[in-house]
């Protein structure tokens, strides 16, 4: 096989040199920071029996869930996010549950693709990264080469058919003088999330130890810090948990898909009748 890369040998490349190393296998880690520019995407993938649920999951909320694309059953590509992107390869290391358990992680889904699998691309915070550390506002688990941490909580989604429980939740430190200003840059990205959903107290949402994060390496918060939380796109996986079918895969959370996507100009799903998918 051919030799593993590091994220730091990754940094500052386009995003055809970054896919082609997680095509290869060669690099399997998070990729915060990586392919400036170019949206990241959460996937959840399922059988097409469920896939019209879990639409209508994602319509009902939109903050951990904002839709960037679905595929047609059995196609693992998604026209809106790039001919070039391939479902099957292109994320950087995938989680293969089994009637809700996760059982395997896979760096490809040769030995699992299906015919009847619909994949599901759901925006992700790494864009609105980009643009608080354009604005100065610092993102240590980038800064430390680490994946965000990740919690559940106790917010509740709005349920559809088996899916649903609890959201959740990503966190980031941020200056208690800046509070303001992520909320207004993170506001001009509803793909990604958009504004936090609560800051500082973490008992009020159901965490109760900042310091063991459910997914995710813990970070430390400063004097003047406070830690600030969004909705996060491994939401889906605690429905598709929750919803039990006997085949379903997702990203391993921060190790995403890159899409051909400019993160500034990529478009909401559009939820219509005239763009309803058939599964």
């Amino acid at each position: 096989m051919t030799a593993s890369v590091e994220f730091t040998d990754l940094v500052g490349q386009d995003v055809a040199a970054v896919r082609e190393a997680i095509r290869q296998g060669r690099y399997t880690g998070h990729t915060a920071g990586l392919a400036s520019g170019q949206l990241q995407c959460n996937l959840a993938i399922l059988p097409g029996e469920l896939a019209g649920d879990f639409h209508e999951f994602c319509r009902k909320n939109p903050k951990p869930c904002p839709l960037a694309g679905v595929s047609d059953p059995g196609n693992p590509h998604i026209p809106r996010l790039g001919a070039a992107v391939d479902i099957r390869t292109d994320a950087a290391l995938y989680n293969i549950y089994r009637n809700g358990v996760l059982t395997d992680q896979v760096r490809d889904l040769s030995d699992y693709w299906r015919d009847d699998l619909v994949a599901f691309a759901i925006g992700c915070s790494f864009t609105f990264e980009n643009a608080l550390v354009k604005a100065g506002i610092p993102m240590r688990h980038i800064e430390r080469n680490v994946t965000v941490p990740m919690f559940r909580t106790t917010i509740e989604t709005e349920p559809c058919g088996a899916f649903g429980g609890g959201m959740v939740v990503s966190m980031r430190p941020v200056s208690e003088d800046r509070i303001a200003e992520v909320y207004s840059i993170c506001a001009a990205y509803p793909l990604a999330h958009g504004s936090p959903i609560h800051v500082g107290a973490p008992q009020e949402i159901g965490i109760e130890a900042i310091e063991k994060p459910d997914w995710g390496t813990p970070v430390d918060i400063g004097q003047g810090e406070v830690p600030v939380f969004w909705a996060c796109g491994v939401t889906p996986q605690v429905a598709i948990m929750q919803a039990r079918p006997e085949l379903s895969i997702a990203h391993a959370p921060g190790a995403m898909l890159i899409t051909d996507v400019n993160e500034l100009t990529a478009p909401i799903y559009p939820y219509n009748d005239n763009n309803k998918p058939t599964f």
